[in-house]
């Protein structure tokens, strides 16, 4: 389940992509689409969010920044005698 970090309320635009980059502050940049190239990338909001090792963080339905546990190991693969 994921948890709210930070309530940014971020107002997402139609052909735009957003993420939470490595110093933990909230990001949009174009997206690429066919032979048109993506634009370079933009501050949206400053949370300045401490990551944490083994989580996923992301922009939520809501704008806010979100955290969830990731998922780690998968399936095993089935060994043949």
């Amino acid at each position: 389940m994921a948890k709210v970090i930070c309530k940014c309320g971020i107002k997402r635009k139609k052909g735009y992509l957003y993420f939470v980059g490595k110093n933990g502050c909230a990001y949009e940049t174009k997206m690429a689409r066919g032979k048109k190239k993506g634009g370079g990338r933009k501050i949206v909001h400053n949370c300045r969010i401490k990551r944490k090792k083994g989580y996923l963080y992301f922009i939520d339905k809501k704008g806010n920044v979100s955290e969830a546990k990731m998922q780690r190991g998968g399936r095993k693969k089935r060994r043949r005698r």
